[in-house]
């Protein structure tokens, strides 16, 4: 790649994990280094088997260990879950300083961000350190102004009708 851009998926529509991965299976199938970092998931879903049949080429990194929503978690763990997201943010630090991917995907960033964990400002000063060859995607609801302002791309992803409004629960191997 010529320069690295930004994408960003955002929304309250189902996809924006998706989607990310989609594109990096596109650039690792073009001979790409794809990693990709997710944050506040620790449950395993169907990608991951997936994805693991592509290492070394595709890796994925997880560093919570905490199950749960955040908004069901007391405080201590809630300090636990940050104390994690900023060893999984060092990582991407160091990821980025050292150039070890070609294709970063950086999955539930903005909730991250939402959720006080990490500041919008250290994600965008480290979005502006990124190699200039790099390629970054962001996803998660509710990107803040100052990430959409500096991304190349940015595409939301609505939910127009979804069976959980009809009470049926999250599947297997489609919403996991």
């Amino acid at each position: 790649m010529e320069k690295g851009l930004i994408h960003v998926y955002t929304g309250n529509g189902k996809g924006k994990t998706t989607a990310a991965i989609g594109q990096g299976i596109r650039a690792c199938g073009t001979g790409n280094k794809v990693y990709m970092v997710q944050f506040l998931k620790g449950q395993d879903t169907g990608e991951l088997l997936t994805l693991k049949k592509l290492e070394p080429d595709f890796k994925v990194f997880r560093f919570e260990k905490t199950k749960g929503f955040i908004w069901n978690m007391d405080e201590t763990e809630k300090r636990q879950l940050k104390a994690q997201v900023n060893s999984a943010f060092d990582f991407v630090k160091n990821t980025i300083s050292t150039c070890q991917c070609d294709i970063l995907i950086l999955d539930e960033i903005m909730s991250v961000m939402s959720n006080d964990l990490i500041s919008t400002n250290c994600v965008v000063d480290m979005l502006k350190s990124k190699p200039y060859k790099m390629e970054v995607i962001l996803t998660g609801r509710n990107a803040p102004d100052e990430i959409v302002d500096i991304a190349n791309y940015v595409c939301e992803i609505n939910s127009i009708k979804h069976p959980y409004e009809e009470g049926i629960p999250a599947r297997k191997g489609i919403e996991y």
